[in-house]
């Protein structure tokens, strides 16, 4: 399978492509994942730049991952549905799929989930794109477990265990496969904590 992502530090931080290759290559399939990141940038940013757009003429890929900036879909959920639909009717031209990044709230305002989730489930349900609940994910995961912690230090980036969990997920919606069992070490993640983060992910599905 083949993946353009584009997005930012969200998605680059813990080279979160890299770690669904891992995953991926633990269950016997190959995933080559191309990234396309700028610090902080929207979706809008990357459009107006045209990187993106060349590399999705350049090379077919089964999907293209959008993860929009993070704080978008909270303050300007509309602006957030146009940047997508510009990328989708683009990709959809390519013949590729669009798959949606659904990220989650900062650590001091969990509250914010909800809109996070509904900005990205209405404008996936809109266009058919898939929907990949990272988010959905972190918040069931903090519900019920206080360790490893999902937030780096600033409350927003991911840590390593936060960008596992959103490999996991990515893994079980976009391959179908599960992760539960896997045993690829990684280091800087225990072996208890990779798996209490796969069977969180096992669950997961697209929501809406």
């Amino acid at each position: 399978m083949k993946i353009l992502f584009i997005g930012n530090s969200f998605t680059s931080r813990n080279n979160l492509p890299g770690l669904l290759s891992q995953l991926a290559e633990a269950r016997g399939r190959r995933c080559e994942c191309h990234l396309i990141a700028a610090g902080g940038a929207s979706l809008r940013m990357h459009w107006n730049k045209g990187v993106a757009q060349e590399e999705m003429q350049r090379k077919r890929y089964d999907f293209v991952v959008l993860q929009e900036q993070s704080t978008l879909p909270i303050k300007n959920p509309k602006r957030m549905h146009e940047n997508i639909r510009l990328f989708d009717t683009a990709i959809k031209a390519t013949g590729s799929g669009t798959a949606l990044y659904l990220t989650w709230a900062r650590q001091n305002v969990p509250e914010t989930q909800k809109q996070i989730t509904e900005a990205y489930t209405t404008i996936g349900s809109e266009l058919g794109a898939t929907v990949v609940p990272v988010g959905v994910a972190w918040e069931q995961f903090i519900r019920g477990h206080r360790h490893p912690v999902l937030h780096d230090a600033d409350r927003s980036h991911p840590s390593l265990a936060g960008s596992y969990l959103a490999a996991c997920v990515f893994l079980t919606v976009l391959m179908g496969e599960n992760p539960v069992g896997i045993t690829s070490d990684i280091a800087g993640l225990t072996r208890t904590d990779a798996e209490s983060l796969q069977k969180c992910a096992e669950f997961i599905a697209p929501p809406g």
